[in-house]
């Protein structure tokens, strides 16, 4: 019987020690990576959800007008149904509505809810009393990106939060344990480092500061993408508005600002504004100091006796818009349809040359890492050859 008690003893204690090391595991290396994986998910797709709220918010108002229903009401009976689907700022929106405030106010007291063009577009539209004649502008902001920019951002994050410290890591050792080690065995040796090993040791501070930089550029762009207009609505200060100057001079940014300046402006003097609040209205519209100031400048113009298709050549440095707006000047199906192609091919242009430069920083940063792993192997290899052949002979 001893034996057996003692086999019995045996295999209990193999099955503890085995559930422990799995307890292990699970703890030090399945949860971590669990953990980091649901953050990046969360991360990842904090820009989709945003934009599908919205889009959501957008398909309810155009439901209730179509069904003739006051969308004040039908916001506040949707809230009530108490659906998780809309987000926590659409129930806050409902209930500052259910207080008795208008659509336009009541965004005004969320304003995460929506990005603030399509907020300010809501508000020209109950302005003119038709939000229909503004929702086809605002469902454009929502249009989804291509797929191809869309992977370019995300590989970009990973880059960032996966390869960058691991390089900057792996980098910093070899240059505090590594090289010096392997140095001073050549120099006992009285061999004669290689060439390769020399260029590596020497250009290797400014490729950890190359790293360094390069980290800290996707970090702050990952950011940016993430954070939404909540995060560079901090940035802004008052008369110094860096980060509206900065998104002008992204192209992409800039044909979609001009979209959205010239399709408010078109729903606007179809809607009998007058030219000159019209284009302060639309200015508005872009949610961006300097085209607002652009804007400003358009108005000004007017007041001196400028025709407007003159005048919006201070909006448009390019002169396209000018002679886009003179064409829709002549038009009898209004200005909306008449510059319904030059806010496609806005669209367009925006698409391509944002996908273009997601795919040539991305390439970029394949080859520099590329670069990064080739110097570092040959640099340490090396001094390993080196070694080997010293100690051969």
């Amino acid at each position: 019987m001893q034996p057996l008690f003692a086999d019995m003893a045996d295999l209990v204690s193999r099955v503890l020690t085995l559930g422990g090391s799995m307890l292990v595991y699970v703890l030090c290396f399945v949860t971590p990576v669990a953990a980091i994986a649901a953050v990046l998910h969360l991360a990842l797709s904090l820009p989709l959800r945003r934009r599908e709220r919205g889009r959501m918010f957008i398909d309810l108002l155009e439901t209730a007008l179509r069904q003739g229903r006051p969308v004040e009401q039908t916001l506040v009976d949707i809230a009530k149904s108490r659906d998780r689907t809309p987000g926590v700022r659409f129930h806050l929106l409902a209930a500052h509505l259910e207080s008795g405030l208008r659509l336009s106010e009541a965004l005004a007291r969320v304003p995460r809810l929506l990005p603030p063009p399509v907020a300010a577009m809501l508000r020209v539209g109950e302005k003119l009393g038709d939000l229909r004649r503004v929702l086809p502008a605002c469902r454009e902001w929502f249009q989804e990106r291509p797929i191809g920019t869309q992977s370019a951002y995300h590989y970009m994050i990973v880059l960032l939060l996966v390869f960058s410290p691991v390089a900057v890591g792996i980098l910093t050792m070899l240059m505090v344990f590594v090289v010096p080690k392997f140095m001073a065995i050549l120099e006992g040796m009285g061999a004669q480092p290689p060439a390769l090993t020399l260029l590596f040791i020497g250009g290797a501070r400014w490729l950890l500061r190359l790293q360094i930089v390069v980290a800290l550029a996707l970090l702050i762009s990952a950011f940016f993408y993430l954070g939404g207009p909540r995060v560079t609505g901090w940035l802004r200060f008052g008369r110094a508005p860096f980060v509206d100057w900065l998104a002008w001079q992204v192209p992409w940014k800039r044909k979609r600002m001009q979209r959205t300046f010239s399709a408010t402006l078109a729903v606007l003097l179809d809607g009998g504004v007058p030219e000159g609040e019209a284009v302060g209205l639309a200015g508005d519209c872009t949610a961006n100091a300097i085209a607002r100031r652009r804007a400003g400048q358009v108005a000004q113009a007017l007041c001196r006796g400028v025709k407007l298709q003159e005048a919006v050549a201070d909006f448009d440095g390019h002169g396209e818009f000018r002679w886009r707006l003179t064409n829709a000047c002549h038009a009898r199906d209004g200005f909306r349809r008449a510059l319904s192609g030059w806010h496609e091919t806005l669209e367009a242009k925006a698409f391509q040359q944002e996908e273009a430069a997601a795919h040539i920083v991305t390439s970029g940063l394949v080859v520099l890492n590329g670069l990064f792993v080739a110097l570092t192997a040959v640099g340490v290899f090396g001094a390993l050859i080196a070694i080997m052949e010293s100690a051969g002979t």
